[in-house]
This record gives C-alpha cells, structure tokens and sequence, in this order.
C-alpha cells in the first residue's frame, strides 16, 4: 500500500506545472527501487548471521586459527563463505578475497605478539564507473573485558556482529542489482587492538589508487535498551568529522573567509545519510552527532578519514555499556556480556536498510561536480559554477543552500545540464552553499561545498 501511494504521489507532482523548465528535463523525486531494497531486507538472515558468529565462542584477533568452530580463524572462513554463496546467487557479481595485515608485536599494548589478520573484502562492479567506490563496513573481532584474553568467551553478539551481520545482509539484497559506482562490503579485523584492519585496508585501496566516494560503518546497530533505561527503536546516530585532517593551510585559511567548518566531505556523506532516511524510512529518527566519533574512542571509519577519504560511522542511539566489553557474568544482579538476547533484529534490519539505500542511491548516482566555484561579494545575487562531468547518467544539477546556522541543507533548485547558475536575490553573505549532480532516476551524487572563490 505505501509503494502504491508513493507512486501515485510521483505521478501527480510529474502533472505538476514544472515553473518554465521542460517537464522531460525534471528528475523524478524518487526512486521506487529504492523501497524494494529496504523490504528485502530480513531481520530473520540477520538473526540467523548474529547466532552464527556469536556461536564461535570468540573472535577474540589472537584467539584460534586452526578450529573450524572455535575463533577468528573459523569465523573469518565463514564470512568468506557467506561471501562466496551470496556471489554465486547472483552469477558471481562479487570478487570475493582475503586483504592480509601482519601487526607487529609492541605497536601498542594490545598487541602482545605478531599476528597475522585477515579483512574479508566483496567486490561488486559497476557498469560505469567501475573506479568509484562507495564502502560499507562492519567489525569481525569481538574482546572481553581484557582486550587480550584470547580463551573467554566473548560472543560480541551486537559487539560487532550486529554490525557485520548487516554487511553481509546488504550485500546479499544490493547484489541483486545493477548499479553504476561500485560498493564494497568490507569485514574488517582487529577494530579492539587499534582499527588495525580499517588501517590496512584504508592503505590498500590508496595504492590501487581507486577512487572512494566514502565509507560507512557500521558499529553496533542492534542495541534498543540504553544503559540509561531508555528503549528506542527508531533513533540512530551518523558520527561525522567536521573537515578532513588532510587539508592544506591554503585550504584552512580559505574556509576564514568562505566557510565550510561544518561542510567536509564526511560532514557531506553525513547528510546524505540523514536526507536518504528521512526521505525513504521517516519512520526512523537519524540523529546528526558532530564529532569524529564517540568522547575518546575510535572506529574503523577514522583510518579512512586519515587517509582524506569522507567516512562515517553509524551506530544505536542509546548504548548499555554492560553489554559491551565484560565477560559474560552475574555481578549484584546485574547481567554483563555481549549476548544475543541482547540484540535486537527487527532493529538491525531498520539500520541496515538505512545503509542499503544509501549505498544504492550513490552507486546509482552520477559523478559529483568539479572544482564548484562561488562569487557574489557585494553582490544581490549569488553565482555558483562547476566542471560538469563525463557521465552519460547526469541528467542535470541541483544547487542547495541552507542558512549558516542550519545543519541540514534546506533549499534546493534544479538547474538543469549547465555548468554555472545565478540565484537572483539569494545575498551569498546569509546562507551556504553546495552543488550535486542529478542521475535520469532521480539519485544524486554527494553535495560538493564550494572551494574556490569566481575571479
């Protein structure tokens, strides 16, 4: 019923007069697939994956390699697995490998000797732009409440196998498809000794030298009971750095004068997330966290955002620390450890769609403008220009504008296939600007902030 009325919705804005612009030149306003992905998601597989990988015991990074149900070393095999199965249900649209990182013994004190760690990585191609990449990730280890005991058990239930469950879950949807960017679905190893496998792949995908429109992992989204006593099925958090910590001093002193302290490329895969949701799930409620990540912690994502690369992380709202890394016990009536009961699916899934049309929606969506320029001092009116891109899938471009104290982008005007605008009467002093550019589906790419000034 809601696909139904959402079509008749479209429908009727396509009869819409379109304000002088050519009807055929309108991009629709949705994209129906999109909401076939989201009820294709199973919070019954994610379940099932959850079970699965609690059931290894530990994933413990030094725990055993050799057992086939005990350790990283089984578990890692079976991700693999899964990997393998759900290529081969789509005609092997997957490039299924193992990306190795040795760490070496003393680089913190979590590492107490050499090991060897496997990320479990799927490939799936674009048609094209095969060297564009939007990755989504989720932690294969899990710990107990010392980070080095490699023989308690340490389930890691919504810690992270929530979060690799719906790797795997989206993958297993979105492999279905044809899209034009490609998606990597990463599992990556050792988060609990220091974000060692993000570290590792974050370098690898540098020297391929492909081209990585962003990352979003996913840490911990099966949690609904806050150590707080609040329960909350609907809230989510998306944690975003403001600006890259591989700008130049150029580009620092640029933003003095031109703004973008809260419009880095990651602040930018922020909002696409947050507009993605409230666009296609109003249901859930996307809450804007602006820090890197939580007080004092760290996510695989940040290697990724070392590197200059836009990343986020998306999580629960409400955390309960008794669930995270405690050894399974009973301590004056309370319950500690990181156990199924303590996920829940119908949740994960929510979030896991979440991730699901926000990989489609840029896999699908043209390449972002070039060098965006802006000009308008002294000025009533406020003059946007760009390098248009080589793709047969850009329909056109959309300029969005908010006020300097908003954190979403509030305004927007299609423009058509060009490569500068003037919005007449819009003083450039008062607001922010962006540019996307806008696929024949509707699906546009990330907001580009201006970064050079119109001479």
């Amino acid at each position: 019923m809601i696909r139904q009325i959402i079509l008749l919705s479209v429908l009727v804005a396509g009869l819409m007069p379109c304000f002088g612009q050519n009807r055929t030149d309108v991009p629709p306003s949705v994209d129906l697939q999109l909401y076939d992905i989201i009820q294709q998601i199973s919070s019954d597989r994610i379940r099932k994956d959850v079970i699965t990988l609690a059931n290894f015991g530990t994933r413990n990074t030094f725990s055993d390699t050799i057992s086939n149900t005990r350790g990283i070393g089984a578990a890692t095999r079976w991700i693999k697995h899964r990997f393998d199965s759900i290529s081969t249900q789509c005609n092997g649209g997957l490039e299924v490998f193992y990306q190795d990182n040795r760490i070496k013994k003393g680089e913190n004190k979590r590492i107490p000797r050499d090991v060897l760690v496997k990320n479990v990585i799927a490939v799936q191609r674009g048609k094209l732009h095969p060297d564009n990449y939007i990755i989504i990730s989720g932690d294969i280890d899990s710990r107990a409440s010392d980070v080095n005991n490699a023989e308690t058990d340490a389930p890691g239930a919504n810690d992270n196998a929530s979060g690799l469950a719906g790797v795997l879950e989206a993958a297993r949807v979105l492999s279905k498809y044809q899209f034009n960017n490609s998606i990597i679905y990463a599992t990556l190893s050792a988060e609990e000794q220091g974000l060692f496998g993000g570290e590792g792949f974050a370098a690898f995908v540098k020297e391929k030298g492909w081209h990585i429109l962003g990352i979003l992992n996913n840490d911990m989204i099966g949690n609904i009971d806050g150590i707080d006593g609040t329960i909350d099925n609907r809230s989510f958090r998306i944690f975003s750095e403001p600006v890259p910590p591989t700008e130049t001093e150029t580009e620092r002193n640029s933003r003095r004068y031109m703004g973008g302290e809260v419009d880095g490329i990651s602040r930018q895969l922020a909002r696409y997330v947050f507009k993605m949701t409230t666009a296609y799930m109003p249901e859930m409620k996307p809450v804007m966290i602006y820090r890197l990540d939580r007080f004092g912690r760290g996510g695989q994502q940040r290697p990724f955002n070392d590197a200059g690369y836009a990343g986020v992380r998306i999580m629960e709202a409400n955390e309960n620390y008794n669930r995270q890394h405690q050894d399974i016990r009973v301590e004056n009536g309370i319950n500690y450890g990181d156990v199924v009961s303590g996920v829940n699916f119908d949740y994960a899934a929510k979030i896991t769609s979440v991730n699901a049309i926000t990989l489609a929606g840029l896999a699908l969506a043209p390449l972002p403008p070039a060098h965006v320029k802006i000009g308008g001092a002294v000025s009533p009116s406020t003059t946007l220009a760009w390098d248009k891109a080589d793709d047969l899938n850009c329909i056109g471009y959309k300029i969005y504008w908010r006020d300097t104290t908003s954190p979403q982008w509030q305004y927007s005007r299609f423009v058509g296939k060009v490569n500068s605008f003037k919005l007449e009467n819009i003083i450039i002093d008062n607001y922010f600007f962006g540019v996307a550019a806008v696929g024949k589906d509707g699906n546009e790419s990330l907001i580009v902030f201006p970064n050079e000034m119109i001479r």
